[in-house]
């Protein structure tokens, strides 16, 4: 006798307890000049949205609106609040500063430093992209401080919003290192998400567990706005 019984496969479901989690890198910021160097906030560089960054928030927002967000959090940087703010008004929310999911802190090459000095492929740039840590760079954040606030900070909006979505925005840098996180990849395997994406991941219990990496469809010219929600 054989057992007729057939197994489907299945497609994902949050799994009771967890909760996911859409990080949303910010748009895209002022151009740096050495000259003119970005005012800081705690040391960090704090540029606003360029003309291009706000279209692409108000992009975002489309992309987002239709989706059953639990909450919305932000960084201490104007560029993350800019950000979200076309879709907080959407939705009718005022977004939580959350400061542990900021970018990293690049010491001496904060104020827009950094991108000058990789653009002119500076030699502490090649040996930072070499060795792949932040540190390399004087008075930068060290990889270990970065990734404990990081899961702290995880961690916490986790616990707030089991069973739910929410939708995080933050930086490229800090996308970068919770993707190496939950994957054990080199630790700069995914530092390159584009501005304004967004990438999915579901935590519970100590799991991690990425779905989507820099999905940018919603700035496509052709994008067609969703009505049911992402999986």
């Amino acid at each position: 006798m054989t057992n007729s019984e057939e197994y489907r496969q299945f497609r994902f479901t949050l799994p009771p307890g967890a909760t996911e989690i859409l990080l949303v890198r910010h748009g895209e910021s002022q151009p740096a000049r050495e000259d003119r160097p970005f005012p800081k906030v705690d040391g960090q560089g704090d540029p606003p949205l360029a003309e291009v960054g706000e279209e692409q928030a108000e992009l975002v927002a489309k992309r987002l609106e239709h989706e059953e967000l639990d909450g919305l959090y932000v960084t201490t940087l104007r560029r993350t609040h800019q950000t979200a703010e076309p879709l907080a008004k959407r939705l009718g929310v005022t977004p939580v500063v959350e400061p542990g999911m900021r970018e990293i802190n690049l010491g001496e090459w904060e104020g827009g430093l950094f991108r000058i000095r990789v653009a002119q492929q500076h030699p502490v740039a090649q040996e930072m992209f070499t060795k792949e840590r932040w540190d390399v760079i004087p008075g930068a954040e060290s990889t270990d401080d970065f990734a404990a606030r990081i899961r702290e900070s995880l961690t916490r909006i986790a616990a707030a919003h089991t069973d739910r979505r929410v939708a995080v925005f933050t930086h490229g840098g800090t996308i970068g290192q919770v993707v190496s996180m939950a994957t054990g990849s080199r630790p700069f395997a995914f530092i390159d998400a584009d501005n304004a994406s967004i990438t999915q991941l579901v935590v519970w219990d100590e799991r991690w567990v990425i779905r989507r990496f820099n999905d940018t469809a919603h700035l496509d010219p052709r994008f067609t706005v969703r009505t049911e929600p992402l999986n």
